[in-house]
């Protein structure tokens, strides 16, 4: 009997597989137009989630702060080109090789935590929970690539000449800008309406025994949260913050400027009582005394030929020949594996407190002069070194050019920073996707 097939069968098969076939692709065809390109630029796209997601943080920190949006149609033409100028800037950054690793994010997440009270975990485990912990990962990372990037390429189109820092010292703006600012703590023992010079005598005794409990070491701020208690005498205050001299008033202005931070002065005598001021910081100004120390050494580095053992055995003998009359100079350059000093016998020159490794300098700090320290370990290697002398040295001409250069540059960073955007941007290949 000859085989007779079923077409009513074999038509609702193929039904199903085109109807199987038409949703499979009507959902392929949703899942693009749910994340579809929407500009090439050069190498990489801008996808259309990414501008979804940034409208939305928009949207969002609007609606916190309570601030009106643009046209819809103004808002999104603006963050696709803003979008656009960071995929042109990321990819330079990969280019060059501006890259950081999950330790460096981790560091700054943690940061992130601290400025909102809590701890690392339990600012991850809020991203987690809000659903943004790799959202803000991967914004946290382009941020600092963008940032290092910027600086980079930007900082090198600037140039400060020596008649634009001498013109900026010379300014009303510059004085201004490289004065100090200092931050005080306050008490005032006020004056009654009805004191008579008993009462004032009286509270000036007072001011000046707040004033010694001060100098001998007690906290300021506890001292007058304690003399608020006792209600001997009423004690007031007042936040200044941080102010330059010329901010504060008149009465503390050329007084601070001689104090030195964690110092008292007063009693102070005014129409409104008796003044105290504690220098809490002092940050900025031109004076720049710094401690300088002249020191030579010798240093052995463990290598292929000389284990840790024999490394310190060697700069033990170089040191007793050294004791023994020979000339560390000449030793130095025969043996020392500092190639940045050997040619001069070993000499470090006048170094600046806070220079050298932290481990040189604890030896340095309490080494007499004109003697020969016991032999030391550094991260590069083991030592010894002689002190040749101490002094102190005003970098004030230095220190202020160098901080009216980088005021300079600061000013004229965001304006070459927009005329070095522009030029990307009109370099790159763009092509919107419609």
């Amino acid at each position: 009997m000859a085989y007779k097939p079923n077409y009513s069968s074999l038509a609702r098969s193929c039904l199903l597989t085109v109807i199987a076939i038409l949703l499979s692709t009507s959902a392929l065809a949703q899942r693009v137009l749910l994340d579809r390109v929407i500009a090439l630029v050069d190498q990489d796209v801008v996808l259309q989630s990414e501008l979804d997601l940034r409208i939305a943080d928009i949207i969002n920190s609007a609606a916190r702060e309570n601030q009106p949006l643009p046209p819809e149609d103004e808002m999104r033409a603006d963050v696709l080109e803003a979008l656009i100028l960071e995929n042109i800037q990321l990819q330079m950054a990969e280019q060059v090789s501006i890259r950081y690793d999950d330790d460096t994010i981790n560091r700054v997440l943690n940061n992130m935590a601290q400025n909102s009270n809590m701890t690392f975990d339990q600012y991850v485990a809020a991203l987690e929970a809000s659903g943004v912990y790799l959202q803000t990962r991967d914004q946290v990372r382009r941020q600092m690539m963008l940032q290092e990037l910027q600086r980079g390429m930007v900082n090198r189109r600037i140039t400060i000449t020596d008649q634009e820092i001498n013109n900026f010292l010379n300014s009303e703006m510059g004085r201004e800008v490289m004065s100090a600012d200092y931050f005080i703590d306050h008490m005032l023992i006020p004056f009654g309406s009805i004191d008579g010079d008993a009462e004032r005598e009286a509270k000036l005794k007072y001011a000046a025994d707040l004033i010694a409990r001060v100098g001998e070491g007690e906290n300021f701020i506890e001292v007058r949260a304690l003399a608020r208690q006792a209600n001997i005498f009423p004690v007031e205050s007042t936040d200044f913050g941080w102010r330059k001299s010329e901010n504060l008033p008149n009465l503390f202005s050329e007084i601070v400027e001689s104090m030195e931070p964690g110092t008292v002065e007063g009693p102070i005598e005014a129409g409104n009582g008796y003044h105290i001021i504690f220098l809490a910081g002092k940050r900025g100004g031109t004076e720049q005394i710094v401690k300088q120390t002249n020191v030579r050494h010798i240093m052995l580095s463990v290598n292929e030929i000389r284990n840790e053992q024999q490394t310190i055995d060697a700069i033990t003998e170089l040191r007793e020949r050294i004791m023994a009359g020979e000339d560390f100079a000449t030793i130095a350059r025969q043996y020392s594996d500092d190639a940045t000093t050997v040619v001069a016998g070993g000499d470090l020159d006048w170094v600046t407190e806070g220079a050298l490794p932290r481990e040189f300098e604890l030896v340095i700090d309490v080494l007499e002069e004109n003697l020969l320290s016991e032999p030391f370990e550094s991260a590069t290697g083991w030592h010894i070194a002689e002190v040749l002398g101490r002094r102190e040295t005003d970098l004030s001409v230095e220190y202020s050019r160098s901080q009216a250069e980088q005021a300079l540059r600061n000013r004229k960073f965001d304006l070459e920073l927009q005329n070095w955007l522009i030029e990307i941007r009109e370099e790159a290949f763009v092509e919107l996707v419609e």
